[in-house]
């Protein structure tokens, strides 16, 4: 393991750390099938199973797609199903969690990053993402606007979770966003009665460009099983055309130098629990500002 790939853990190891989020992608995976509900390995972590069979060795993150109502049917029945485990379900929009997209996460461990959470109740524990895909527009300008207002509930997010920039931009952008109501853009981003177009979108998914985030309905449709780990997963029966939209040559790994911006956690502890590092924030210093969303 390298000194990057080390940084910051306390108590674990990158390894470590990839095994409890298998161990989160597992106890995911059994509510899905016991349900019927559909969803696929997304992002670095469908890029993992195709060129790795596994995670991207220095990746500390998982990230799962789910089409719009197989995400409300997963929040509505997991709560229940996974009470009393050692798991807690981070709903969107939940007490305690402003942000536009959901995580699953272990209790009693930490998994702090390079923001500090305004509210101090905030679960912080270790985490995989569960992101919904959107429905897109018909016309070329209302897609444009999707995005935009996509930017405005991202924004508000943000400065009510809690975000560190050092853009001057940034900052001001969060600061007029909050005074704008989010329902009624998170409606028109999310556009449910839409079902029947032939695009969706992640907006709500974490990349920043728009081009980057439309995507052929099948591709989030048609899944196929690949080995991750020690068990198959489902991937994208498109992936090759998914991965080189959001890579390019996805199957060239990035120089080692270009590895870091993988790295998402700046503390990670799988022994002791996120409380007992609120003090931690107090002298907590970080190099460079996360450049992710999540």
């Amino acid at each position: 393991m390298t000194e990057q790939e080390n940084k910051g853990r306390a108590g674990s190891t990158l390894q470590q750390h990839q095994q409890a989020l298998y161990e989160l992608l597992c106890a995911f995976d059994a509510v899905c099938k016991k349900h019927r509900i559909p969803y696929m390995l997304f992002a670095g972590s469908a890029l993992g199973a195709v060129r790795h069979k596994n995670f991207i060795p220095w990746d500390d993150d998982l990230d799962v797609v789910m089409l719009r109502p197989h995400y409300e049917k997963f929040m509505q029945l997991a709560p229940k199903e996974l009470e009393g485990s050692r798991f807690y379900v981070q709903q969107e929009f939940g007490p305690h969690w402003p942000m536009f997209f959901s995580k699953l996460r272990i209790n009693g461990t930490a998994c702090l990053e390079r923001y500090i959470p305004k509210d101090p109740e905030t679960h912080q524990g270790v985490y995989m993402d569960i992101f919904p895909c959107d429905n897109l527009a018909q016309g070329k300008w209302m897609r444009k606007l999707q995005f935009y207002a996509s930017k405005v509930v991202i924004a508000k997010a943000l400065y009510q979770r809690g975000y560190l920039t050092d853009s001057r931009g940034k900052k001001a952008f969060m600061l007029l966003c909050r005074l704008i109501p989010r329902k009624p853009l998170w409606n028109f981003v999310t556009r449910k009665k839409d079902e029947a177009s032939e695009y969706v979108h992640t907006f709500f998914g974490g990349a920043s460009r728009f081009e980057k985030n439309i995507y052929p309905r099948k591709w989030f449709t048609e899944t196929v099983q690949l080995p991750f780990g020690e068990g198959e997963f489902p991937v994208s029966a498109c992936y090759d055309e998914l991965l080189t939209a959001m890579y390019g040559d996805y199957m060239t790994p990035p120089a080692e130098g270009q590895r870091g911006c993988k790295v998402h956690a700046e503390l990670v502890d799988l022994e002791k629990s996120y409380t007992e590092y609120r003090d931690w924030y107090a002298t907590a210093q970080f190099k460079e500002y996360s450049r992710s969303i999540r």
